[in-house]
């Protein structure tokens, strides 16, 4: 277990100067994505046959409950708000980007091999239906983490462009207004490919995260566009073309979420903006010495803490399976109650693999977390394209999980990492 620090040393070892606000905004969206996660997995298992399913496409009456759930928006405004701190004129961009994803990283290498592991485990004593939906669902969330690298990336370009708050409001609309051109394009029979890039939909809270850091968005102003943007996203729902999941749901004619769509671009914006609107309540609320604690015990372990829920879950669902109680449907009887215990049994192993692993999330490692030389120019540059080329491919790996296909993709991301990691050795 790893030693976890009281709430008097947590509270004494706090700069004056820190930005609570940010703090308790990333741990927070991440929690509640991760419940997300475990409340709407499902498992439909006949014979050798197993499928994971979600709620929302079983009760499409609550799929408007990821209007609350899907708060990753504001995971990517919190963090690069935090990281865009270091980025000033002269800042070696290779060098700045990689000290980020040295920490990002260094949890992922035990995740992925425990993963494996567990899958040749599960092929041990499961039907053969189960290897798929396992390999693929066991690292399926680690497409955040791909596109968060690829967004950090460009924080750096973000931070030269955002510079006022005009700046920003024409950066976002840009963005934003690309994305409703592929939209269009791809809602009238256009190339599905296109849909790639909408991708960009991910800096448009990167943008207001840095809009915010420099304090060109006021609290009334983003008050007022969270309101006009949220009566937009709705008439985008109700008389336009897109559907109410912001995640993805079998049967959408397009997804939301993958690739982003216009809506959930409306989505980011309105989120961020009601964000900054409430900011002083919540850095009020961050000041208590017990959320504050639970604040930074959270983000010192946040990577640990989205990684190993869904190990926690899966492990949960499948003692449940061979328990005779699988949570299939909503319209089978004792659905909710079996979701409670399912919920309850998998807080608390995530509780423990959290306390458990958080170690490994901050003990540095000898060569990957070594000094990281100030690049410049080309080399700078080939730092900034391999850090983007593993998330890619991290990226794409999620799409086939730990089958061959994946794992082609998770070398040729580690291939990247170690490129990008020998171009900044000091």
């Amino acid at each position: 277990m790893s030693v976890v620090p009281s709430v008097a040393v947590v509270s004494a070892s706090t700069p004056a100067d820190r930005d609570r606000f940010l703090d308790l905004l990333r741990i927070a969206s991440l929690v509640i994505v991760v419940a997300g996660h475990c409340l709407m997995l499902t498992v439909t298992a006949s014979g050798t046959e197993v499928h994971f399913g979600n709620v929302l496409a079983d009760l499409p009456i609550l799929q408007p409950l990821t209007w609350v759930l899907q708060v990753l928006p504001l995971f990517f405004f919190a963090g690069v708000a935090a990281g865009a701190r270091g980025v000033r004129p002269g800042t070696s961009w290779g060098a700045w980007l990689f000290r980020r994803t040295q920490r990002l990283v260094r949890p992922l290498g035990y995740f992925v091999a425990a993963s494996a592991v567990l899958l040749v485990v599960a092929d041990l004593v499961l039907a053969p239906g189960w290897h798929r939906p396992l390999a693929v669902t066991s690292v399926q969330l680690l497409w955040f983490l791909g596109m968060y690298l690829a967004v950090l990336a460009c924080v750096p370009v973000l931070a030269a462009l955002v510079t006022s708050g005009r700046r920003l409001f024409v950066v976002v609309a840009v963005i934003v207004s690309v994305i409703a051109v592929v939209d269009a394009v791809r809602l009238t029979g256009g190339p599905a490919e296109l849909g790639y890039l909408n991708f960009i939909g991910w800096l448009v809270p990167a943008a207001l995260g840095i809009g915010y850091l420099r304090e060109l968005l006021s609290r009334r102003t983003a008050a007022v566009l969270a309101c006009a943007v949220l009566v937009i996203d709705v008439a985008l729902v109700l008389v336009g073309p897109y559907e109410a999941s912001l995640v993805t749901v079998p049967g959408q004619r397009l997804s939301n979420l993958a690739p982003p769509s216009l809506l959930l671009a409306g989505h980011a914006v309105m989120l961020c903006c009601a964000a900054v609107a409430v900011a002083p309540r919540l850095r009020r609320l961050a000041t208590r010495p017990r959320v504050w604690w639970l604040t930074v015990i959270g983000n010192t372990g946040a990577m640990t803490l989205y990684l190993w829920h869904m190990p926690a879950l899966l492990t949960v669902l499948v003692l449940s399976h061979l328990a005779g109680l699988d949570r299939t449907t909503p319209a089978e009887p004792g659905f909710w109650l079996l979701t409670a215990v399912q919920l309850a049994a998998t807080a608390a192993l995530t509780g423990v693999l959290f306390l458990t692993l958080r170690g490994l999330e901050n003990t540095p490692l000898r060569w990957w977390d070594g000094p990281v030389a100030a690049v410049r120019g080309v080399r700078s540059a080939a730092v900034v394209l391999a850090v983007i080329a593993a998330g890619l491919a991290i990226l794409q790996a999620t799409r086939w999980g730990l089958t061959p296909d994946g794992r082609a993709w998770f070398a040729g991301g580690a291939a990247a990492l170690l490129a990008a990691r020998l171009l900044t050795r000091a």
